[in-house]
């Protein structure tokens, strides 16, 4: 099931500027291991959901996941060969807007090699670049 907010004030918004560093959730707070995002972008909902799939697969129920990220700016396209004007499209899909820095994911009760390579094919599922890192590493 695809992530999405309950309800919100404005069912379409702006697209906004997207730029600059993380500030907030830059720093692990939960887990052992994590993956931080090297730009910036949008992680879709569908995204994050082919991610925590991937983990729980590799996992097989060992360990704890934590997603750090929630798809709440919803993006609207327009229906393909139509013409301009006559308003904005509809709701198409729940993107979360992602700055470089922040810590998208996060692993513990595994070991530091399963948590990379767990991490790695997260990574593979993102449209962004990320890095891994450690508490250790820290």
């Amino acid at each position: 099931m695809l992530l999405m907010p309950r309800k919100v004030k404005y069912r379409k918004s702006q697209k906004g500027k997207n730029r600059g560093i993380a500030t907030v959730g830059d720093r692990m707070h939960f887990g052992e291991y994590g993956l931080k995002a090297l730009e910036n972008g949008f992680i879709r909902a569908n995204h994050m959901e082919a991610c925590r799939v991937v983990v729980a697969r590799k996992m097989k129920g060992a360990g704890k996941l934590w997603i750090n990220i929630f798809p709440n700016k919803p993006v609207t396209k327009k229906p393909a060969e139509t013409r301009m004007g006559k308003g904005k499209g509809d709701l198409d899909h729940w993107v979360a807007p992602i700055r470089r820095g922040k810590v998208l994911f996060e692993l513990s009760g595994v070991p530091e090699n399963f948590a990379k390579v767990v991490l790695r094919l997260v990574s593979f599922k993102l449209p962004i670049k990320t890095k891994f890192i450690s508490r250790s590493g820290l």
